[in-house]
């Protein structure tokens, strides 16, 4: 028909739209969320509007009059047909955290909010700084170890609430009382831990997501750090941990799955049949269900958990039962090549060696200086050895000198005769001298010359003038020249 107009499909949507809600009655209860920490109510409502999910609710609650926020309604044919009923409602909190959830049913909705009302929440909000200023100056005058957080001002008036925080009790009564009296209402103290402070103040976490404990987190359970070690997370505090400084909440979410599959693996050094043979488990992962496993001598290899199957007591008894054998005959063999290779080391030893000369204990080795020596040839070390024997030393003088000349010590040379003479003569002069440890040079210089002038009577005068003419250098010395000192 011409200049007729067609109605789109959205006006018609709309259209239903309306004649459904036109349709609805208006909710008997309604769940709404209030306050700064979320704490969620079933609430009575009596009005006649029919709001829906989302609506901003002037609600009654024991702390005062407040405003709410509408989730849902738990009674049938009412709001926007996306109520739940009363049941689910308590299986969900029964889950959440059961009495730890924040749950109350204790108050009223008393109507829909208005502009008015928004406008009046918003002027009590600027207020916060200037309470939050006061309060620092006062716990700072009154001395309290504690840290104010947040200041909830409410709708009504009756009270203002102050979070803070503290690691030991605290004893504010004197700090309400002035607060009371500057600000000329209630003062009510709510203390929190770190995790409440976050889901105060705390914004976005590292994730990029808002703050769970802030956005849909009602029980704040502590983390331990066995769910990071079971997800096999880094255990690095910086990278775990969130911004109230405690675990992440999100370690807990997995943690139910993780114990669930870990239970599941074989634990590590188990008998597990797999494939290749029976082998021993190393480790294992969690999540894709693998399990290392090393068989005999071969590398480790990873096998899937579907594979492999676990040993009984008996299986295990008799494998190791049948390796102690191997490694007994294992033994055997190799004590059996070692007394071989004995054996015939023996007969090695038992063959005739090359006789080397044997060496003089009292020769003298000495190089040769004429002959040149090179970085490729090095010099033999030059080994001395001194004779304290008087009689080897009488025979090395009879050697070096013929016809008994002097030594080195300006001696005569002895015979072996004459040893007993010598030893009584030595015996006669330390008696005569005082035993001779005086110390000086005189007493042996007259032993030294009564033993010539004897030695000289007895034949061995002709010997004494091949000598030096010199004595000894600070003992005194004679002439040398073969004739006889005067008396003393």
């Amino acid at each position: 028909m011409a200049g007729s107009i067609t109605p789109l499909p959205v006006m018609l949507e709309e259209e239903e739209d309306r004649k459904a809600y036109a349709a609805l009655e208006p909710p008997k209860s309604i769940v709404v969320r209030y306050g700064y920490q979320k704490l969620i109510a079933e609430l009575s409502y009596s009005g006649d509007d029919k709001p829906g999910c989302g609506s901003k609710m002037v609600i009654r609650t024991r702390r005062g009059t407040e405003l709410g926020e509408m989730l849902t309604t738990t009674c049938p044919n009412s709001g926007c047909s996306k109520s739940v009923s009363r049941k689910d409602m308590l299986d969900y909190i029964e889950n959440s955290g059961g009495k730890d959830f924040p749950f109350t049913d204790q108050g009223k909705v008393l109507r829909v909010a208005e502009v008015a009302d928004l406008n009046e929440q918003a002027r009590l909000d600027g207020k916060k700084p200037e309470v939050l200023r006061l309060t620092k100056q006062f716990v700072q005058e009154l001395e309290l170890d504690m840290k104010p957080i947040e200041a909830e001002l409410l709708l009504g008036g009756e009270r203002i609430i102050i979070y803070y925080n503290a690691e030991n009790w605290v004893d504010f009564r004197e700090l309400v009382k002035m607060l009371a009296a500057e600000l000329q209402t209630r003062i009510e103290m709510h203390q929190i831990n770190d995790r409440e402070e976050a889901r105060l103040v705390a914004d976005y976490e590292r994730c990029g997501q808002y703050c769970c404990c802030k956005n849909f987190l009602k029980v704040l359970k502590p983390v331990s750090m066995r769910s990071a070690k079971v997800q096999k997370a880094t255990l690095d505090p910086q990278k775990i941990s969130g911004r109230c400084g405690r675990l992440m909440c999100c370690l807990r979410y997995e943690d139910k799955t993780y114990e669930e599959l870990r239970k599941k693996l074989p634990h590590r050094k188990t008998l597990v049949e797999t494939e290749d043979g029976i082998g021993l488990v190393l480790s294992s992962q969690i999540l894709t269900q693998l399990v290392l496993v090393k068989i005999a001598t071969s590398p480790p290899a990873a096998y899937p958990l579907e594979n492999i199957r676990v040993l009984n007591k008996e299986e295990c008894a008799e494998f190791r039962k049948q390796e102690q054998e191997r490694a007994e005959q294992a033994e055997k063999k190799a004590f059996s090549r070692r007394s071989s290779s004995g054996r015939s080391r023996d007969e090695e030893s038992d063959k005739p060696k090359e006789e080397t000369a044997p060496v003089e204990a009292d020769a003298v080795v000495e190089t040769d200086d004429n002959v040149e020596t090179t970085d490729d040839q090095p010099k033999k070390k030059r080994r001395r050895r001194r004779n304290r024997n008087k009689k080897n030393q009488g025979d090395q003088n009879n050697q070096n000198g013929e016809g008994g000349g002097y030594t080195n010590d300006n001696q005569p040379s002895q015979q072996p005769g004459e040893q007993s003479l010598q030893q009584q003569d030595t015996d006669s002069d330390q008696s005569q001298n005082g035993g001779g440890g005086e110390g000086n040079g005189e007493g042996k210089s007259k032993r030294r010359r009564r033993r010539r002038r004897r030695k000289r009577k007895s034949g061995g005068g002709e010997q004494g003038q091949g000598g030096d003419g010199s004595g000894d250098g600070g003992n005194g010395g004679g002439s040398g020249d073969g004739v006889p000192l005067s008396g003393e």
